[in-house]
């Protein structure tokens, strides 16, 4: 019984992840299933692969230095989690952000204030070098821990030494895709940094990179 109804909830997860907008009880059914997984260990052959209209950008893991975060990623992609989500925070010549479930509500507003529910201790000492990918997370005020949204995360497009001193988690590097990066950063924006036109992470996955055609790094 309990493994039909396992499969009746991943039917039920999947098809909702179709949709091109999430109601706020189809978030909440969401953050539910993701908070019931376990972590995923990541091997030191796995590297993830966000596909958008720009192109693919593939990123490697620091699951030796930051192992929290590499397994939660890899959770949250083989989950579906991450995929027509947005990158709805862009600022050339510093990052661009994404991984926020709220990005598939109808409400641009509140982009960039949700995660899956929980934060994740921080996991610092990689550094904030050009194509490094890092967690997002709230104020020291608010957060003087440091923990890292459960979801959303940056990639830098050029070195951010500051960020290092401030205490953000860096748990992988873009090996192949920084072009990809680079023209997402070019994208028209407001003033509050949201792209006028959704720049969608069409899929997201882990694979083994044996079965990428890796041409060099960056």
């Amino acid at each position: 019984m309990k493994f039909y109804i396992s499969l009746i909830t991943l039917f039920l997860f999947c098809a909702t992840a179709l949709s091109q907008s999430l109601s706020g009880t189809d978030i909440k059914k969401l953050q539910s299933y993701i908070q019931s997984l376990p972590d995923e260990m990541v091997s030191p052959d796995e590297v993830a692969v966000i596909e958008t209209e720009y192109g693919n950008i593939i990123i490697e893991f620091f699951s030796y230095a930051a192992p929290l975060h590499a397994m939660n990623f890899k959770k949250l992609a083989n989950a579906g989690y991450f995929n027509e989500t947005t990158f709805h925070r862009i600022i050339p010549n510093f990052v661009i952000q994404g991984g926020d479930i709220l990005s598939r509500d109808d409400n641009q507003y509140n982009d960039g204030t949700g995660g899956p529910g929980y934060t994740i201790p921080a996991e610092l000492g990689k550094k904030h070098l050009r194509g490094a990918v890092a967690s997002a997370r709230m104020s020291d005020n608010i957060n003087p821990q440091k923990r890292s949204n459960g979801s959303q995360f940056y990639i830098c497009l050029i070195d951010l030494p500051f960020l290092d001193k401030a205490g953000y988690t860096v748990f992988g590097e873009v090996i192949q895709g920084m072009k990809t990066v680079d023209k997402i950063a070019k994208v028209r924006r407001n003033k509050k940094d949201r792209p006028y036109k959704d720049v969608i992470m069409k899929r997201v996955y882990v694979t083994d990179r044996k079965k990428l055609n890796l041409n060099g790094r960056k």
